[in-house]
């Protein structure tokens, strides 16, 4: 695969996980966070099901690469998605943005504690800057005036809070993705893990289907519900796993800033939202912590372009 074929996979899965980030919020006032749910496994599972068929090239899975694809789903996909539908319900998709910025520095610190991979100073740089923009905007949120916040805004606080949780579930995902990734192909991680999300979610998707009043739902809620778990649990998960083939992961990590960028995007350009001045600082200094995080080193670099 050609670098700029690479590049191209990963820059618009992290642009497709922004954006059902963002465009998961009118879903959620349309649905129940766990029928959402439940029904994303269910559409994505659907579409891939012919993925979930052992390659004949590929070695049977031993104890350790099932507990570890169980692991990735329950915290990638089933957690991930508890904390992210119901925190984006709660805040605005700029404040996920933002805070969906820190996954990076995320990533490291848990690979740091978890893989003892050493973090250089420029990473810890990019620590202090995802927690100062997630600190800027929880005290932009909590100087707002009570008469300019909503409703749902007076829970803003538990809203960023459960975004935060769904980062750290990314960055797990993102570890234990490494693991994986040598031992199964891209379809088979993600027809699998959707799978273990299907199951994980379907006793609380069943109990809210029964109560719930389908006919309430407009026509254009079901098509970005379509969009949204083809998104969600396809496209993104092949496209990155199809463009880390032709790309090194640290230089992979570079298209994570299109995350938070096509969040804000999304929020501010199709759901209305405003983006004021300290959200704006906050998302300024949140996206220097994505690069500080992700952009390879003068020697890696050297390294690569020598060896190539």
């Amino acid at each position: 695969m050609s670098r700029p074929v690479a590049f191209g996979c990963l820059a618009l899965s992290m642009s497709l996980v922004g954006s059902y980030v963002a465009l998961s919020k009118p879903l959620t006032a349309a649905l129940p966070v766990f029928l959402l749910g439940w029904l994303r496994f269910g559409i994505a599972g659907i579409a891939m099901l012919p993925w979930l068929k052992k390659p004949a090239d590929e070695a049977p899975m031993n104890r350790q690469t099932r507990w570890l694809v169980f692991l990735e789903s329950f915290v990638g996909n089933f957690m991930f998605s508890i904390c992210m539908l119901f925190g984006v319900s709660m805040t605005s998709a700029v404040s996920a943005g933002v805070i969906m910025a820190a996954i990076p520095a995320a990533v490291a610190v848990l690979s740091w504690i978890f893989l003892r991979e050493q973090i250089p100073l420029r990473v810890w740089g990019a620590v202090a800057c995802a927690m100062g923009g997630i600190g800027l905007l929880a005290w932009s949120n909590s100087g707002a005036t009570h008469a300019a916040q909503s409703s749902a805004g007076n829970h803003a606080w538990l809203g960023n809070l459960l975004v935060f949780c769904a980062v750290l579930c990314e960055a797990a995902y993102a570890v234990i993705g490494k693991k994986l990734s040598g031992v199964l192909s891209p379809r088979r991680i993600s027809s699998l893990i959707n799978l273990w999300g299907f199951l994980l979610m379907t006793p609380m998707g069943i109990y809210w289907a029964l109560k719930f009043d389908f006919a309430s739902v407009h026509g254009g809620s079901w098509l970005l519900l379509i969009f949204y778990s083809l998104a969600a649990s396809v496209w993104t998960v092949w496209l990155w796993m199809t463009g880390l083939k032709g790309v090194p992961a640290n230089l992979a990590g570079i298209f994570t800033v299109m995350l938070p960028v096509s969040a804000t995007l999304v929020g501010v350009l199709v759901l209305g939202e405003k983006l004021s001045s300290m959200q704006l600082v906050a998302f300024a200094i949140a996206t220097l912590g994505v690069l500080l995080a992700t952009l390879p080193s003068r020697n890696a670099l050297k390294r690569r372009y020598t060896d190539a």
